[in-house]
C-alpha cells in the first residue's frame, strides 16, 4: 500500500494535515472526502531505503500465474477492471507486484488501457502477454483472453518448474561432491603423502597421478580458481552476445538426452503460444512475431522469424519450418494439415497437448535414471580415490 500526505480544510474551515494509506491515489482522495473533509493537497509520502529496495525487487513467474487466475476469476464473475483491479490491490501481499497493479489502475484511471498501462512493465507481463491483452480489448473477448492467460500461465510455469526441478537433485549431488573431492585433495591426501615420502615406498600409477594432483591444486590451486572466474565472467558476457546465445541455443537442443527434454519443452512453449494468439484474434504475422520473441531459444526465433517472412511472401508457415532440422517432421506436417483444413488452432492444440505429455514423460524418466546413474558415477569416483589411498597404506601396513 502507499502512503500519502494531504492538507485539508473541515466543515469549521480548520486546516488538517495527516498521513493516509491507500493502493492508490484516488483510493486515497475518496476516503479523505467521505470524512467530509475538503482536501487542498495530496501527493505521496517518500519512501524509505527498505521500502524502495522491497518495491525494486523482482516479480516471480508464480505471481504472475496468482495474478492471472485471480483477474480472470474477477472477470468471470462480472467484476469491472476498475473494481478487480482495486480487489487485487488489496489481496495481494507481495510488495513489489502491489506497487504495480497500484500503478496500473491509476494509469487506467488516468485514461490508459489495460494494454497500454502493463504495457509499461515489460520486465513482468512478456510480448505475449501484452499483446493478448490487447487483443481482448480490440475483440471485446477481454474476459476469455485472461482465461487463456491464466490457464496458459499454470501451463508454463507448471512446465517450467517441473524441468527445473529435475536438475536441482543431481546438481546439488555433483556440487557436493566437487567440495569434498576439492577437501580431499588440499588437507587429507597431502598428509598421506608425507607419510608414502618418507618411507620411501613404490607407489602405483593411479596413487601417484592422485598425489601429483594434490599437490598441484596445493601449489597452484588460487590460480586455477582466479583463472576459473576469469573464465566464467568471460564466458557469461559471450553468452549475452547475440552468437554466443545461438551457440548455446544450438547446443542445448543438441545435447543426447538433455537436448530432447529441450526440443519438446520449446515444442510445447511454441505450438502453445502460437495456437493461443490466433484463438485470441492477433493476425497470423503478429503472432509469429510475438511467438519468436518469447519462445526462448534462439534456433526456434530465427525459425519462426523465417516462417513469418514465408508467410508475408505468400507461403506456408510448414514450408518454411521444413527449412529447419530441428523442428521434428511431426511438428512441419500437423500445422500442415492445419493450413491445409484451415484448423490450424486445433492442430496446434493437439501438438502442444503432444509435446506438454512428452515433457512430462520425460522429466519423469530422466528423475527415475538421474539417481543410479548418479550412484554408479560417485561410486566410481569414490572407489578410485580410496583404492589409490588404501591399497598402498594396506601394502605399507603388511611390510610391517
Amino acid at each position: 500500500m502507499a502512503t500519502f500526505e494531504y492538507r485539508a480544510r473541515d466543515k469549521t474551515g480548520e486546516t488538517r494535515e495527516g498521513v493516509i494509506e491507500a493502493g492508490f491515489q484516488e483510493g486515497a482522495v475518496d476516503t479523505i472526502q467521505q470524512a467530509g473533509l475538503v482536501i487542498i493537497s495530496i501527493q505521496e509520502k517518500s519512501k524509505s531505503f527498505f521500502d524502495r529496495i522491497q518495491i525494486g525487487g523482482r516479480v516471480k513467474q508464480k505471481d504472475i500465474v496468482i495474478f492471472s487466475r485471480q483477474i480472470s476469476t474477477l472477470f468471470e464473475a462480472q467484476i469491472p477492471v476498475v473494481q478487480a483491479l482495486k480487489t487485487l490491490v488489496a489481496e495481494t501481499h507481495k510488495k513489489t507486484l502491489q506497487h504495480i497493479i497500484s500503478q496500473i489502475l491509476d494509469d487506467i484511471n488516468g485514461g490508459l488501457s489495460l494494454s497500454q498501462a502493463i504495457g509499461k512493465y515489460p520486465n513482468v507481463f512478456s510480448p505475449f502477454y501484452i499483446n493478448l491483452v490487447r487483443s481482448g480489448e480490440e475483440s471485446g473477448k477481454l474476459k476469455d483472453v485472461f482465461t487463456y492467460l491464466a490457464d496458459y500461465t499454470e501451463r508454463s510455469y507448471y512446465i517450467t518448474s517441473k524441468a527445473r526441478n529435475a536438475m536441482i537433485y543431481p546438481a546439488v549431488i555433483l556440487f557436493t561432491f566437487v567440495v569434498v573431492l576439492i577437501l580431499m585433495m588440499t588437507i587429507v591426501i597431502p598428509r598421506l603423502a608425507t607419510i608414502f615420502t618418507e618411507t620411501g615406498q613404490t607407489l602405483p600409477f593411479y596413487t601417484q597421478a592422485i598425489l601429483d594432483m594434490s599437490s598441484f591444486l596445493q601449489h597452484w590451486g588460487l590460480l586455477v580458481l582466479f583463472f576459473l572466474i576469469i573464465a566464467g565472467v568471460m564466458a557469461v558476457r559471450w553468452v549475452k552476445t547475440a552468437e554466443g546465445r545461438l551457440f548455446i541455443d544450438r547446443l542445448q537442443i543438441r545435447t543426447p538426452v538433455i537436448g530432447s527434454l529441450f526440443q519438446k519443452l520449446y515444442m510445447a512453449r511454441m505450438t502453445d503460444n502460437l495456437r493461443t494468439l490466433i484463438v485470441g484474434g492477433i493476425p497470423i504475422l503478429r503472432a509469429l512475431d510475438i511467438t519468436g520473441d518469447v519462445v526462448g531459444n534462439e534456433v526456434y526465433k530465427q525459425a519462426i522469424v523465417s516462417a513469418a517472412e514465408s508467410v508475408k511472401a505468400g507461403n506456408t508457415i510448414s514450408s518454411a519450418f521444413e527449412r529447419v532440422p530441428e523442428i521434428p517432421m511431426l511438428v512441419t506436417g500437423m500445422i500442415r494439415v492445419g493450413e491445409t483444413s484451415g484448423r490450424l488452432d486445433f492442430i496446434l492444440e493437439s501438438v502442444a497437448r503432444f509435446y506438454q505429455r512428452e515433457v512430462d514423460s520425460t522429466v519423469d524418466n530422466l528423475v527415475a535414471l538421474i539417481e543410479p546413474i548418479l550412484i554408479l558415477f560417485l561410486g566410481g569416483g569414490v572407489a578410485i580415490l580410496v583404492s589409490s589411498i588404501m591399497i598402498p597404506l594396506y601394502n605399507l601396513v603388511g611390510s610391517f
